[in-house]
């Protein structure tokens, strides 16, 4: 059966193990790129790598900026996270910063995996990312993230901890070479305090946390300070207790998939594998969702974005353009205040984490952000209402042999309410987190063929209603496509080709309302596309070939940002970038032959 042919053909090529049996996954054997340490690279100088984003928004102050670490991560495999101290600036000429920025810059040069790595202050997790797969001259990228929610922690001597586990020897020679820098932005004279007035303080809804707490494991660690979560009945604990006088908590989540679980929206049923007698094939199906629990009950849910990393399916895919939050993986906050009441006792709690049709293994661990009452020593509170409504999940499946379709559709629905009573008088808390899914995948040509056409659409809302009748609401929506076809085809005269497209998207709407005024709202539409090949002929590689084209589209209140960009193998074809408002229209559905530039006004192409 050719199926089984392939996998020998894998096995003989890579001298590995094959790894599972869908396509995607057999992808994922080619890496590190074995194109990328080719001698024609060998002369370039160091390639630029980079995730698009927008540009933070700064203040027209000059930064103080601290260099935090230097470390070369070389076989660190099983060892320790990297410690350094950390002391807040002292030498700045104000101590009140607007801003506050996080900078990552590495080089490495070789031939090297994707690894997955994290950065902590204090046990509390700043920056989840991933490096970038190195060529023979050497890449460089950079990672700029806006930390100033932790502006509480980082007042404070700490410990930073950086964890990056890397294997070197002959064969993955990539050492990484990081400088960590923070870079602190004084407020300008004309700014007031950020969430100064009372009514802002109230809610806590648009201001800093007070104290930051982390959930996440205990020293000593032979690796991150992430739990790892194995299989789908792994619950991962935490013991806390937070002061008497907090009247909002925010449980701040970070997630990373990998393993057998890091394409989990193409795994394959369960009955599809031990029908057609497969092995080493990740299943459990297509979807996933993380749930967190509070003292054995569940409280919230993440419906995780589809992060690729660097190295996924064809890594000629991400150079030099890196996947949507490869670099910077997104977290998930989920509303804890209505749960105070049951919580402020002063006895220890415990938040679980488990992961819905796990396989191993998922990387989670969390930040508990807290706004305290400075003027109470105790605060008052009571859970109203909450109803955790059980996962709704169908499958349909149809399939003969190694040819099939499988649909998946899910939905959950978590709202709570409750009163916390501090001196700022009793302010009622409704949240709401509603959830959609569907993921349609079809197999054909005897299994070499696989295509994903998934949505996952989720709504977070929370309504704060505080004395003298003022009501504030905070709500997010975020859609999140994927469409993925890969196919391994025989072009006879013992030529074979990967082929794989990729459609990848990070759609999110978010506004804050003040008594049915709004506050302020944002939107961003990013939508990224790519296609790649690997030739093999006789055995052997011998042509290759990446392509990415995206539109990042980001717009509030105050500003816009706008960039179309693409890049082949290597090279950037066009970089459009605007920063000015304008009602053109962008087509972002990518019939890809015919995108649409903005026009020329206003538009600085790099």
């Amino acid at each position: 059966m050719a199926f089984s042919v392939f996998f020998l053909l894998l096995s003989l090529l890579f001298e590995q193990p094959p790894f599972c049996s869908a396509n995607v996954h057999k992808l994922n054997l080619l890496r590190p790129h074995p194109i990328s340490q080719s001698n024609s690279f060998q002369d370039n100088p160091p390639t630029q790598f980079f995730e698009v984003t927008k540009p933070i928004q700064l203040p027209r102050t000059k930064p103080c900026s601290h260099l935090i670490l230097h470390h070369d991560f070389g076989y660190t495999y099983g060892s320790p996270p990297v410690f350094a101290s950390y002391n807040p600036p002292s030498n700045c000429p104000s101590h009140k910063f607007a801003k506050i920025v996080l900078e990552w810059k590495a080089t490495c040069k070789g031939r090297q995996f994707d690894r997955i790595f994290g950065v902590w202050l204090g046990g509390v997790e700043l920056l989840r990312s991933c490096t970038a797969e190195p060529t023979a001259s050497g890449i460089v990228w950079s990672v700029q993230k806006d930390i100033t929610r932790y502006y509480s922690l980082l007042m404070k001597n700490q410990t930073l901890a950086v964890f990056l586990g890397n294997i070197v020897d002959s064969t993955y020679t990539g050492v990484y070479h990081v400088n960590i820098t923070l870079n602190f932005y004084p407020a300008e004279k004309s700014l007031n305090n950020y969430g100064s007035n009372s009514e802002n303080l109230a809610s806590g809804l648009n201001s800093w946390a007070d104290l930051i707490l982390p959930i996440s494991r205990n020293q000593p660690l032979n690796d991150g300070f992430w739990f790892e979560i194995v299989n789908s009945t792994d619950t991962q604990l935490k013991e806390f207790k937070i002061p008497p006088n907090a009247y909002r908590a925010v449980l701040e989540v970070y997630v990373s998939f990998h393993e057998n679980d890091e394409f989990w929206y193409s795994n394959l049923p369960n009955e599809y594998i031990a029908k057609n007698n497969l092995t080493d094939t990740p299943g459990n199906g297509p979807f996933r969702e993380v749930v967190i629990s509070l003292d054995g009950e569940v409280v919230g849910a993440i419906w995780p974005f589809t992060v690729i990393y660097t190295g996924g399916m064809d890594p000629l895919l991400w150079r030099p353009i890196s996947g949507i939050g490869s670099f910077d993986l997104p977290s998930y906050d989920i509303e804890i205040t209505p749960f105070l009441g049951k919580i402020l006792d002063g006895k220890f709690h415990k938040f679980g984490f488990s992961v819905t049709n796990a396989l191993n293994v998922w990387f989670i661990d969390a930040n508990l952000h807290l706004w305290l009452d400075k003027k109470s020593p105790k605060v008052e509170g009571k859970l109203l209402s909450h109803k955790s409504f059980p996962l709704s999940l169908s499958q349909v499946l149809d399939f003969k042999g190694l040819n099939g379709t499988f649909l998946t559709t899910a939905t959950r629905s978590v709202a709570s309410t409750g009163w916390v009573k501090s001196s700022f008088g009793t302010v009622l808390t409704r949240t709401v987190q509603d959830f959609y899914y569907t993921n349609s995948l079809v197999m054909a040509n005897d299994g070499n063929v696989e295509t994903v056409n998934q949505t996952i659409y989720f709504s977070d809302t929370i309504v704060a209603e505080i004395p003298f009748s003022h009501v504030f609401t905070i709500q997010s929506r975020k859609t999140f496509p994927l469409y993925l076809y890969s196919g391994y085809l025989d072009q006879g005269n013992e030529d074979h080709i990967f082929a794989v497209n990729v459609t990848l998207g990070f759609n999110e709407k978010n506004s804050f309302k003040g008594s049915g005024f709004e506050i302020s709202s944002s939107s961003l539409r990013n939508l990224q596309n790519g296609q790649g090949y690997l030739l093999i002929r006789n055995g052997s590689i011998v042509g290759s070939s990446g392509n990415t084209q995206q539109v990042y589209s980001y717009v509030n209140e105050k500003s816009c940002y706008f960039r179309n960009i693409s890049s082949s193998n290597y090279k950037i074809l066009y970089d459009v970038v605007r920063n000015t408002c304008s009602e053109d229209k962008v087509s972002l559905d990518f019939g890809l032959t015919d995108l649409v530039l903005p026009h020329s006004e206003g538009v600085s192409s790099m």
